[in-house]
């Protein structure tokens, strides 16, 4: 019942998601707002938004570990399983906004992450705040001085929507959203309690996963039709919204205690060291490229870190 449960939630979640797009989208070509905005905002919103309502409401309920396993896990599964997968299938060209702004800010983010984890094991209201405004700058900066480094993922044959079809979409994706995660969290808090693990197992493991699903998606779609529609630079970005958005508009509304502290001291340097890495591995051996060796490693490190938490 409970696996039922998880998967009735992800399915939610991801029809969510893509009704959510679907009407932010057709809102885009309605108000005639440029792509690369919507792009940046809305697009980054949508897929992010299942990792967004989940930590949401497990942190309403006092599962904030479901929270902040679900954002830590999400963003070790962007690179470790889906960017690993989406290597196996050919070579990533990586452009040079990739060192000069969006690794760097991925890594900021997650220090800051860590900083506000290490004192006190809480992210208090004005840190979720500090968060969510360093997200601001950085979309402010990447708008206004990288417009031609932002990788457009929206197709080119979208079609416009009658006003009623993107409310009705609009309003589907949130009953999706907000009845996927109540049926993910349900399912997934009460699988914990009955196999004797800790909520955070859970949400670095299942739900992680689950959320990062839209990602996932996405790349196959995107390597299976041969567009370019998902970068590296794309996947980070997914990473940079779950810090400082999901976990920042969170705390914001209530605050996130760290309960287990094996988050603290180990999957959250899974992150880091995952994140990390993919910096050399894009100079080595022939700069500015990824190719399936780099998949291979990316997907037996996450592999060694399911098995390690499990």
């Amino acid at each position: 019942m409970n696996f039922l449960l998880i998967i009735g939630g992800l399915v939610l979640l991801i029809l969510g998601g893509n009704w959510l797009l679907k009407s932010a989208v057709a809102l885009s070509l309605k108000l005639e707002i440029p792509k690369i905005i919507i792009g940046m905002t809305v697009v980054s919103f949508a897929t992010s938004a299942p990792e967004l309502i989940v930590s949401i409401n497990a942190a309403l309920i006092g599962k904030s570990d479901l929270a902040l396993g679900n954002v830590i896990g999400s963003n070790i599964a962007n690179l470790g399983l889906v960017l690993g997968i989406t290597l196996l299938f050919g070579t990533m060209e990586v452009q040079k906004s990739f060192y000069k702004t969006d690794w760097p800010v991925m890594m900021i983010a997650s220090g800051l992450l860590y900083f506000f984890l290490i004192g006190d094991h809480v992210i208090v209201q004005y840190e979720g705040i500090i968060l969510f405004s360093f997200l601001i700058i950085f979309l402010i900066f990447l708008l206004r001085f990288q417009k031609t480094a932002v990788v457009d993922e929206l197709p080119e044959d979208d079609e416009p929507l009658p006003l009623y079809k993107i409310v009705l979409f609009f309003v589907l994706g949130g009953l999706g959203l907000w009845g996927g995660s109540e049926l993910l969290i349900k399912g997934a808090t009460t699988l914990a309690t009955e196999f004797g693990v800790t909520d955070r197992v859970i949400a670095v493991t299942v739900v992680s996963i689950g959320t990062s699903i839209p990602e996932l998606a996405a790349s196959i779609i995107a390597v299976v039709k041969k567009e370019k529609a998902i970068s590296l630079g794309n996947l980070i970005g997914s990473n940079i919204f779950n810090i400082l958005a999901v976990l920042g508009i969170t705390s914001i509304i209530t605050p996130i205690t760290l309960i287990d502290n094996r988050l603290l001291t180990s999957d959250i340097f899974w992150m880091l060291g995952i994140s990390f890495i993919i910096l050399p591995l894009v100079f080595i051996p022939k700069g500015y490229r990824l190719n399936w060796k780099d998949g291979i490693l990316l997907l037996a490190a996450y592999c060694i870190f399911v098995y390690l938490t499990i």
